[in-house]
């Protein structure tokens, strides 16, 4: 049977706990089209192509470079006798703008970007510093610059000086679904999907295609005691991506990103077999019960119930991980061990902070845990919470009332709002390099978080976080053993990811990769590329291993090597290329050198050469070899 997965809640103040927590029920980057590529481009003024330009009038060079490049290239607007913009299928700008830049005859190629109106800074009135109405500690403290009154802060007005995330990345919000009419968030969201099977839909049926939050508001009579209405998934998904610097309400980490709301948790919680079934769907992995047209780079999962994770949800995250899709979830909010499936491999866990930065007292934590996040916290027992997370939510206490957004009495604390905060910091990652894996993303996050404190603490007697056991720990001062890498910086994070981007790319292809003995091969760097906008300007071949096995012929800085196979064995050649700003990269790829085939000999007889003979000694000596290991 499935077991029943909870999701962890927003509440009312508990006076057994030092710290308020969260009650638990019981049981641009550019945003253009990236197949369709728009640059401008500037000839060099001495080359055939600009004085082209110059008889014509104007630059319009679409039909020369498509033939010379192979590339279906088509004239956009001249700017110019030697600029003019040009138009790829495809293809991302980007990769455009960068083969052209590799041509001699330009002067430079760069990515036609949208612009708008927006800044840094966003004008929801929320996140202004002279708001003090909605939370005490100046609107949405998270996302600002850490200082000493809030050290857990994330930092997003710096990676949004990078991008403000491009439309093109979708984050599935796993959870209650969401309250479509939202201001904030009516602009943002895909059509999603429900599935909460009938039993605790709340909407009175099962599977379908509406994923709006009806509350999931229960009676004393249910299995997880009365409650109201959490709108859990609208206060998540605002936090992700809630449409900002539109003039009202708040901002969000993702600003530009994509929501797909997916509704798994209705009364008491969800099922695994539900929830499972969801992750695949939102993945774009399965179309039970229909395709999505929409499937989701990275999924946001603010929820888990105690135990191990089990090997239905390993295969499921195998499969998303294989297809590149990362999965951010929170730890839970027991104090004690992970939750699962936070604690399954391939999760990209999230404990909680207080402001201080040391861990909020109901986090929970283990060495599972990737990084942490603020989680908000109150400071004290009574309202007004000081340190909330201020998000969209409504305010119905069990069917929908008006929209509205949490404030510091009707509060958002838990570490289900610590997973959406990486979750849109991971979005931005990806609107800067949509090809980064589930595994680079982590290291990411983990290689620019910042280190966790070791004063602070709002209790003086809080100690180093313990390695979790069955009993609570309360504030705590985090280890990388028991929090993750450190506090999250979305604005480092995001700023490595970029600067990744404009180092060149090094890529040689070989004439064979299965030489034979004494026979030479040619090494080509040609498809090798500088970032947009540079030129590369230097070639290194070495070889890093297998020397015995061969040995360059000329030169070695060369876009091309010529390699002379010297014995039988594996070789590993490594290419650096450098581009006009000093930056570089490099690749390194193996040949194997074997033994040389005698020729076809149609007689059937004859002698063996005794080069030949040579060479089958010593492959029936290497094979005999190999067959006593």
């Amino acid at each position: 049977m499935a077991t029943l997965l909870l999701v962890v809640f927003a509440c009312l103040p508990n006076a057994a706990l030092s710290e308020i927590g969260p009650r638990q029920q019981a049981a641009s980057a550019s945003s253009a089209d990236p197949n369709n590529a728009r640059v401008i481009v500037k000839f060099r003024s001495d080359s055939a192509l600009a004085r082209a330009g110059q008889a014509a009038g104007r630059a319009q060079h679409a039909k020369r470079l498509s033939t010379r490049l192979s590339l279906p290239l088509t004239d956009g607007r001249p700017l110019g006798l030697h600029t003019q913009g040009l138009r790829g299928s495809g293809m991302s700008s980007l990769q455009l703008a960068a083969h052209l830049a590799s041509q001699p005859d330009v002067e430079w190629a760069v990515v036609d970007q949208r612009r708008s109106i927006s800044s840094v800074i966003p004008n929801d009135p929320y996140y202004g510093p002279k708001q003090t109405s909605i939370t005490p500690q100046v609107g949405q403290w998270y996302l600002r610059a850490p200082d000493s009154s809030a050290l857990s802060a994330i930092n997003a007005e710096g990676a949004w000086a990078i991008t403000i995330g491009s439309p093109n990345i979708t984050v599935a919000v796993l959870d209650t679904g969401v309250r479509f009419d939202h201001p904030d968030l009516s602009s943002k969201l895909w059509p999603g999907y429900d599935f909460v099977r009938s039993s605790a839909s709340g909407d009175g049926g099962g599977w379908d295609a509406d994923a709006s939050d009806p509350g999931d508001w229960t009676v004393q009579a249910d299995s997880c005691g009365a409650a109201p209405s959490s709108w859990h998934g609208t206060e998540v998904a605002g936090l992700i991506g809630a449409a900002s610097d539109n003039g009202i309400g708040m901002a969000s980490v993702g600003r530009n990103v994509r929501l797909l709301p997916v509704r798994v948790l209705g009364k008491c919680g969800g099922f695994d077999s539900d929830i499972q079934a969801a992750m695949l769907w939102a993945a774009g992995l399965s179309s039970d019960p229909v395709v999505n047209p929409h499937p989701a780079q990275v999924i946001n999962m603010s929820l888990g119930s105690a135990g191990n994770c089990g090997p239905d949800y390993q295969s499921v995250f195998a499969q998303l991980a294989s297809a590149r899709v990362a999965v951010v979830v929170a730890a839970g909010n027991a104090g004690i061990a992970l939750n699962s499936p936070a604690n399954c491999a391939g999760a990209i866990a999230v404990a909680g902070l207080r402001h201080a930065g040391t861990k909020v007292g109901y986090s929970s934590l283990g060495p599972e845990v990737a990084i942490a996040a603020p989680a908000g916290n109150c400071v004290n027992d009574a309202a007004p919470c000081l340190y909330s997370l201020l998000t969209t939510r409504n305010t119905g206490t069990t069917t929908p009332s008006a929209n509205s957004y949490s404030d510091s009495y009707q509060y958002t604390v838990g570490t289900s709002f610590s997973a959406p905060l990486v979750a849109g910091t991971i979005a931005l990652m990806l609107s800067v390099d949509p090809s980064l894996t589930p595994v680079q993303i982590k290291a990411v996050l983990q290689n620019t978080a910042r280190p966790f404190p070791t004063t602070g603490a709002a209790d003086a007697s809080a100690a180093t976080c313990r390695s979790p056991s069955s009993t609570e720990q309360l504030e705590c001062y985090c280890s990388t053993s028991t929090c993750g890498a450190g506090m999250l910086n979305a604005g480092a994070a995001v700023a490595q990811v970029y600067q990744a981007t404009l180092l060149p790319t090094a890529v040689f292809t070989a004439s064979t990769l299965a030489p034979v003995l004494g026979a030479t091969l040619t090494l080509d760097a040609g498809q090798s590329l500088a970032s947009v906008g540079r030129k590369l300007t230097a070639y290194r071949w070495t070889i890093t291993s297998g020397a015995a096995a061969a040995s360059f012929i000329g030169a070695t800085d060369g876009k091309t090597a010529t390699l002379s196979t010297t014995a039988i064995g594996d070789v590993a050649i490594s290419l650096s290329v450098t581009d006009d700003t000093g930056a570089s990269r490099s690749t390194t790829q193996s040949i194997t050198v074997t033994a040389a085939v005698p020729p076809a000999n149609s007689s059937g007889g004859g002698a063996l050469g005794i080069g030949w003979l040579i060479g089958l000694a010593v492959a029936v000596g290497l094979l005999g070899r190999r067959q006593r290991v």
